[in-house]
């Protein structure tokens, strides 16, 4: 009787464990579909720990959004997974550059450009190896992305120096904190690079060979995908979205960069050092993008298919 009973018991816990886990994997399943639900309504901008996305970062924490539409942030430290983001549909927006958007609207993906940013890239060479111009960078490394404006920027500092293309070794380093590792680890002979890391670059006294404010060059951008946004849900998100956008650009303007010293610390890992090293005059604009820059990114993808 007694091992009867003990059977007994056994299976109870059994069936009564089994129940459970049913119970629990349902539940699971149901949060996990919530969530995704709660995920796809939502107004999703892709963003890097480059300076131009900051205006982003400073409408999020000052909580310039209006609080009643849910605007959500997919960071990420490579442009490629940014691609990825609005390509699969996972973003609604992003902040990116006019030869990726370019490509990305050449291969399918419908984007509409919202506003230039204030973004600039610098070339920056391995203050040991005395890089001082264009010509020397034959048989040198220069770490980019490709198809990307970095791309864009070597091709034309190898073709003012009348050098064989394919004497400059373009290595693709996607990760933008990975790329200025490298530049400080003696990893790499050269670099683009756009801020803050570029501030940090020059912190260590690298060189400067080139630099787009100079070309009076506007290659990033903020873009939105096409597809749904018709829809009357997505346009509000987005004027909510461009009304806090605006907003934080214009209180950076008028406080300066280092007043939102916690945020460029908690996104971008900075310390009081290389946040002092920011250049004072970095201005955030909304305005449209310039078709003069456009066309510059269409005209270098047309000669590199």
């Amino acid at each position: 009787m007694k091992k009867l009973l003990l059977g007994i018991i056994a299976l109870l816990v059994f069936v009564g464990c089994g129940q459970s886990y049913e119970e629990t994997k349902r539940l699971t399943r149901q949060q996990r579909l919530k969530l995704w639900r709660e995920d796809s309504a939502a107004f999703k901008v892709a963003v890097m720990p480059t300076l131009d996305c900051l205006p982003v970062f400073v409408a999020k924490e000052r909580q310039m959004f209006d609080t009643a539409v849910d605007i959500r942030l997919k960071r990420f430290n490579a442009q490629i997974d940014i691609d990825t983001a609005l390509i699969r549909g996972r973003a609604e927006a992003a902040i990116t550059d006019l030869v990726r958007a370019e490509k990305m609207m050449k291969e399918g993906t419908p984007l509409r450009y919202i506003a230039a940013t204030n973004a600039y890239w610098l070339m920056i060479s391995q203050r040991q190896l005395r890089i001082t111009n264009f010509k020397h960078l034959d048989d040198k490394m220069l770490a980019m992305t490709r198809y990307s404006v970095t791309d864009l920027l070597g091709d034309m500092a190898v073709d003012s120096a009348k050098l064989a293309s394919e004497r400059v070794f373009r290595i693709q380093i996607n990760d933008v904190n990975i790329r200025l590792k490298m530049l400080e680890n003696n990893e790499m002979d050269a670099m683009l690079l756009t801020e803050p890391q570029a501030s940090q670059a020059l912190l260590k006294k690298h060189y400067v060979m080139l630099d787009t404010r100079k070309l009076d060059m506007q290659m990033g951008a903020l873009v939105c995908r096409t597809k749904n946004m018709d829809d009357k849900a997505r346009q509000h998100q987005m004027e909510v979205f461009m009304k806090g956008y605006k907003q934080a650009c214009d209180s950076i303007n008028h406080f300066g960069v280092a007043h939102y010293k916690q945020i460029l610390k908690k996104y971008y890992k900075l310390n009081d050092q290389a946040i002092q090293a920011l250049p004072d005059s970095l201005k955030f604009t909304y305005q449209a993008t310039r078709q003069k820059d456009i066309d510059c990114a269409k005209r270098w993808l047309d000669k590199k298919k």
